[in-house]
């Protein structure tokens, strides 16, 4: 399904985890599968982002101009996040932090976005969830508040081959797709 001018809902994924066996890569992985047919999702990884520091702001790094970029380009984002220390990992809040920096350049500014993860801890990132969305919020971004994807105990929802083998979770994804791509028609 397109929207009024028969496009599909571009969506940029990223997790907030530089591990190459991430289980929010792997997040990632089953959202492009399980994405809708009106949702074109397209993942960046955000590895080699450098650390921010204000008195470089203007003139980035390339891998964090390619980062607004992507951003900017995209109808809406898709944030997988793990949980670090009952909270987002720093190379998460500091792809956020370089990315819309200078003031003025904020690509996230009015942008649709959705949050989930996946955690070996008993709440599924439910505390680092909450945090992002306290960063989003000053980014204004408007975060969906469901359906919430918090996927606990994630080393066993995956499988050798890092596919989500959790029915349910797969369900709530697609769901959280659809919902990401209505509103971004919504705030067309």
């Amino acid at each position: 399904m397109a929207d009024k001018q028969g496009e599909k809902v571009k969506v940029l994924g990223f997790a907030g985890s530089l591990r190459k066996g991430s289980f929010n890569r792997m997040l990632l992985k089953a959202a492009v599968e399980v994405a809708p047919p009106d949702v074109e999702l397209e993942i960046f990884d955000i590895e080699g982002i450098p650390p921010f520091n204000q008195d470089l702001e203007n003139e980035p790094h390339e891998k964090v101009r390619q980062f607004k970029a992507k951003v900017k380009a995209a109808d809406a984002v898709l944030i997988a996040t793990p949980e670090y220390n009952y909270s987002v990992p720093g190379v998460l809040k500091n792809a956020l932090d370089a990315a819309s920096r200078p003031h003025g350049t904020n690509p996230f500014e009015g942008k649709p976005a959705a949050l989930m993860g996946a955690s070996i801890g008993m709440l599924g990132t439910a505390r680092a969830q909450y945090h992002l969305r306290q960063t989003l919020v000053f980014l204004n971004c408007f975060v969906l508040n469901r359906p919430e994807i918090m996927v606990p105990f994630a080393e066993q929802k995956f499988d050798a081959s890092g596919n989500l083998t959790d029915d349910r979770a797969r369900q709530l994804i697609r769901e959280l797709l659809t919902e990401l791509a209505n509103r971004t028609r919504k705030l067309r």
